[in-house]
């Protein structure tokens, strides 16, 4: 139901962290803070589902990368995993500051839909958790670019996911158009943006995304960037 607050998880091991994120988040009227855990073993517990009957549903996981116990990643990965088609995984953004940035993409390919710089302003935080629940925009554009593009440079050839070829296959399966719109999602770029450059109109942009994502088997915007970073159709610093 729309009335009904996005439901929000905190997952970081610095207790005044978390009082901040809740105050901030508890200051809306559409979301709730409705779980905290002190690292990744925590949150693992407590968003199993057997457990979901005491602490309800969430929907959008805040995870720090670096706790005690559990990492965030290995939490991510175990969080998402549990997914099925009746009891879908919440989403997950994990928290991470550029001198952590090598583990970003790891964290996409563990099941998260995004990240968030740790010092983001509190609106850009508020915003990335909505646009996470709609799961229809790359989070903090900028950023995420960036970021993505700093990421893919450091990559060594034989890291771990490198390209397979069921991944390029599916790019070369996208339309001339479809490219188009996900070079611009690459970088950054809105669905409004997107429209505004290509000269449509913003539904016709949605549904492109939409068969993109279908083609590329990704969960979302995010991993669909990571897909046209990986496969080299979007060079850093193109």
């Amino acid at each position: 139901m729309t009335d009904s607050p996005i439901r929000v998880a905190l997952v970081d091991d610095q207790q005044l962290v978390r009082a901040g994120f809740r105050m901030v988040i508890d200051s809306q009227s559409d979301l709730e803070v409705v779980l905290e855990a002190g690292d990744g073993a925590q949150a693992v517990r407590a968003l199993d589902p057997a457990a979901r009957t005491a602490t309800g549903p969430v929907d959008v996981v805040l995870m720090d990368v670096r706790m005690p116990t559990m990492d965030g990643l290995t939490a991510t990965a175990q969080i998402t995993a549990r997914a099925t088609e009746d009891l879908p995984a919440p989403r997950v953004i994990v928290l991470t500051t550029f001198d952590l940035d090598e583990y970003v993409l790891s964290a996409i390919r563990a099941g998260a839909s995004g990240f968030l710089l740790k010092d983001a302003p509190p609106e850009e935080m508020l915003g990335a958790i909505r646009t996470v629940h709609r799961g229809d925009a790359v989070i903090a554009p900028s950023s995420t670019k960036r970021l993505l593009e700093h990421l893919v440079t450091a990559l060594p050839p034989d890291e771990p996911g490198t390209p397979t070829d069921p991944a390029r296959l599916a790019v070369a399966d996208l339309t001339d158009r479809e490219r188009e719109v996900l070079v611009l999602m690459a970088r950054g770029r809105s669905n409004t943006e997107i429209g505004s450059d290509l000269f449509v109109a913003e539904a016709t942009v949605k549904t492109h995304v939409g068969r993109i994502l279908a083609k590329l088997h990704a969960r979302d915007r995010v991993q669909a960037v990571v897909v046209a970073y990986e496969t080299g159709l979007v060079r850093p610093g193109s």
